[in-house]
């Protein structure tokens, strides 16, 4: 099938490559235009651009699709159908009518659920215990298109947002050539999405602070949904503090060296109320929450023991 391709970031990689790999005709990739990164602000190519040079396919990195000029372009390559993963852009509806056979997404959620632009992200940090990829007919609103084909996968309770990253990427390479698949083969059929949907929209930084007064729970799951990026912090002694891996706390833990230390602990949230070798035990507002591993602000991510050790802490001081 002769196709243009637009995606950004590394999530889209894997499907570039399988319409490659699938034998698929891709004449053109779209992508961000080149962003100022690091220290030196130069200019960066995204993951999408890079894979594409090297596969040898013409890119376009125009600042707005939705152009007069944009949309001549895509009339001149003439794409049977064009195929979105994580693009940054919204089309516009000249542009999801101009191919014969329709714009198809794939999206990493299990739509309607986790609509939006951050869908990983969301479904680890609100402790699903499942999520997975949709290929969708795109429409004009924010991903209502019809829906193609599905593909679940279990989130463990240790999983974090870059291990599910990985794993969906993979798998919606797959789903894409299937959905194309069927498409060629006129066996496929579209479905209006139903049930209850909601919204994961981009991260700020009101959603990376730790708020103590949570549930255990509730704040491992924050923190395993913002690693690798952006991270959850705190501050220790007015000191930025990333918290990088947590586990909620369990009096019954096989491997706790819990001996001769009282179960009933009286606590004000964010207090530390105990080091053990596997980390430090913090209150909560419901439950302990044992922090595993944290990075101080410039400086490399080291367990919480080394860092609480390094900095004579002490028992009863408090995460802010």
């Amino acid at each position: 099938m002769r196709l243009v391709f637009m995606g950004t970031p590394d999530f889209a990689v894997p499907s570039l490559r399988a319409l490659v790999n699938g034998g698929h005709d891709v004449v053109g990739v779209f992508t961000q235009p080149d962003r100022p990164a690091g220290r030196g602000k130069n200019l960066k190519p995204s993951q999408v651009k890079v894979a594409a040079e090297e596969l040898g396919i013409p890119v376009f990195q125009p600042k707005k699709i939705k152009t007069s000029e944009g949309i001549q372009l895509l009339r001149v390559l003439a794409p049977d159908s064009i195929i979105v993963v994580a693009y940054g852009q919204i089309l516009s509806k000249d542009i999801l009518q101009l191919p014969p056979k329709g714009c198809i997404n794939v999206h990493a959620s299990l739509l309607p659920a986790y609509r939006g632009a951050a869908p990983i992200h969301w479904a680890v940090m609100k402790g699903e215990s499942h999520t997975g990829v949709t290929t969708m007919l795109m429409d004009e609103g924010l991903d209502t298109g019809d829906i193609l084909l599905k593909q679940e996968v279990p989130i463990s309770n240790e999983a974090t947002t870059g291990e599910i990253h990985d794993e969906l990427a993979a798998l919606g390479g797959g789903l894409l050539i299937e959905t194309l698949r069927e498409l060629e083969m006129g066996s496929l059929i579209a479905t209006p999405q139903i049930g209850e949907s909601n919204y994961a929209p981009l991260l700020k930084r009101e959603h990376e602070g730790v708020d103590w007064s949570r549930k255990a729970t509730e704040l491992h799951d924050q923190i395993r949904g913002l690693n690798p990026w952006p991270g959850a912090f705190s501050t220790f002694r007015g000191e930025n503090l990333k918290i990088w891996r947590s586990m909620p706390f369990s009096w019954s833990d096989k491997d706790l060296e819990t001996e001769g230390f009282a179960r009933e602990v009286t606590a004000e949230p964010g207090q530390i109320i105990e080091m053990l070798g596997t980390g430090l035990l913090v209150q909560t507002g419901n439950g302990i929450l044992r922090i595993i591993e944290v990075q101080p602000a410039g400086k490399r991510a080291m367990s919480a023991r080394d860092f609480f050790n390094g900095r004579h802490g002490q028992i009863g001081e408090k995460f802010n």
